[in-house]
């Protein structure tokens, strides 16, 4: 099995060669970007398993790359931030981020959470390959799309399910 790839989206370049140092110790394979121009550029050009990304980016902020990411791609997130508000927080998650660190942080606790973060991704994306066969689930005339996580009403109605909320309806769905 390849190592996991990590892209550290984050503009200070002091802080994101140290998460490279960090991760590439721990055996990771890491892609750095400044911005969300690179990120973009990043993520067609490779397999990103895992993005840790700050919020105070230049251009576009992190949480507005956080939802563009979340519409294409249902990789593991991680917010690195010296933004420690609750509502940073609480709007982060919300977006889909998976973790929220403030920075300073401890590398060890990071490296934790990304390994098990990573385990996870891994281990729901193998399920959903299995299944993949299957492009929907029909019931009550509402359908539920694999592919896209959306579930649609009978009315044509699309809703972006989050992903917690999405191996649930999976769960009830398969037969």
């Amino acid at each position: 099995m390849q190592n996991p790839h990590i892209l550290i989206v984050e503009d200070e370049a002091v802080t994101r060669n140290t998460l490279r140092s960090i991760f590439e110790a721990e055996g990771y394979v890491v892609t750095e970007a400044n911005d969300g121009a690179e990120m973009h550029k990043a993520m067609q050009e490779n397999k990103i398993n895992l993005v840790v990304m700050d919020i105070n980016l230049p251009g576009k902020n992190g949480l507005l790359l956080a939802r563009e990411l979340r519409e294409i791609n249902n990789i593991g997130l991680i917010f690195l931030t010296g933004r420690d508000n609750e509502v940073d927080k609480i709007l982060g998650l919300e977006i889909g981020a998976d973790d929220y660190i403030t920075k300073p942080f401890n590398p060890r606790e990071l490296t934790i959470r990304a390994r098990n973060l990573l385990t996870r991704v891994n281990s729901a994306g193998a399920e959903v390959e299995e299944k993949s066969s299957v492009e929907y689930y029909r019931f009550n005339d509402w359908s539920l799309e694999i592919n896209s996580r959306s579930l649609v009403s009978p009315q044509g109605e699309s809703y972006k399910l989050p992903r917690s909320e999405f191996p649930l309806c999976q769960d009830c769905c398969h037969p």
